[in-house]
């Protein structure tokens, strides 16, 4: 039996990986959200020219770091019924103090913040957040750390090093590139 082992390199490169798949979900969500549910019709959702809202990636790795403990399978028998809705509460406020953070960060750096739509919503704190979006976050971070992680973490486990390291180039070269492009170019 062959045993792979995960060098330094791979492991930073999956998470990084990790984080800009998190981005594309989470853009994909925000144009799915516009388009279909409030049919307004189509914009950019994200701070950057390409499909991608870098602040989903926090939010999970956030998610990650608080609550990954929490997944381990060896936990006490009666914390499985508890569990979920840790999380869902967890992630819930976790997501809700980043969208804030980042409205406040956004709103420096570019005079604005893309969804200051939430002035609609009937409970929101200065249309920076709102508890609808809260409740969906904590949804979110439930479906995440309980499937959408474990699959992320099985699909990147199928890529040979070199291959990993060929997507994770074209992938730095494209944010980079990105970020000049939205940054300073334009």
């Amino acid at each position: 039996m062959k045993l792979s082992v995960i060098t330094e390199n791979q492991r930073i490169q999956k998470l990084f990986l990790c984080f800009m798949m998190y981005a594309v979900l989470g853009w994909c969500y925000e144009v799915f959200l516009e388009v279909v549910i409030y049919r307004w019709g189509f914009t950019n959702r994200g701070v950057l020219f390409g499909p991608y809202c870098p602040v989903y990636g926090v939010g999970a790795f956030s998610f990650l770091a608080c609550f990954g403990k929490l997944m381990k399978k060896d936990s006490p028998p009666w914390l499985k019924y508890v569990k979920p809705l840790l999380i869902f509460l967890g992630c819930m406020v976790v997501a809700t103090v980043i969208e804030l953070a980042a409205s406040y960060i956004l709103e420096f750096f570019t005079g604005a913040w893309p969804w200051q739509t939430y002035a609609d919503y009937k409970y929101n704190f200065q249309a920076r957040i709102a508890l609808s979006t809260s409740l969906r976050f904590g949804l979110g971070g439930v479906l995440f750390l309980y499937i959408v992680q474990p699959f992320f973490n099985w699909l990147l486990s199928k890529p040979s090093a070199r291959l990993l390291n060929a997507i994770t180039i074209i992938t730095v070269v494209t944010v980079f590139a990105d970020c000049i492009y939205t940054f300073i170019i334009k």
